[in-house]
């Protein structure tokens, strides 16, 4: 039986995931500059504070006190940036399709397999915004 305070794979997998993702944001920001929409200001700034928010969701999320508000600010984070990954897919495409190399054709598939993949970490995150584990 899942309780409020139990930690379960989903759960620090998605934790795991920001908690990296957050990282490589804030140690190479130059490969998520080209992503950040034209009409924000700064995208350099735009990544950063952007890994910071993954970084405090995936802590957020591994303890009970701060689980339903990391997993609602997760599920949103995870809506928000959506559009930026699908960016991200073209982008790839576009260089894979220019490059014919199997690494740009690698990179590229797993930009694409990565997208249906946010709709689990949505629920999972949404799960822990309810309380309810993951």
């Amino acid at each position: 039986m899942r309780t409020e305070s139990s930690l379960d794979l989903p759960l620090v997998g998605l934790a795991a995931l920001f908690l990296g993702s957050g990282t490589l944001h804030l140690v190479r920001p130059q490969v998520f500059e080209p992503i950040v929409p034209s009409a924000l200001p700064d995208a350099r700034k735009v990544v950063e504070v952007s890994g910071v928010a993954e970084i405090v969701c995936g802590l957020g999320l591994l303890h009970p006190k701060t689980r339903r508000i990391a997993g609602l600010a997760s599920a949103a984070l995870l809506v928000v940036v959506f559009p930026a990954n699908v960016q991200m897919s073209v982008d790839a495409g576009q260089r894979a399709n220019r490059k014919r190399t199997p690494k740009s054709a690698g990179f590229f598939a797993g930009t694409l397999a990565r997208l249906p993949l946010q709709w689990p970490m949505i629920k999972v995150a949404l799960r822990a915004g309810k309380g309810t584990g993951a």
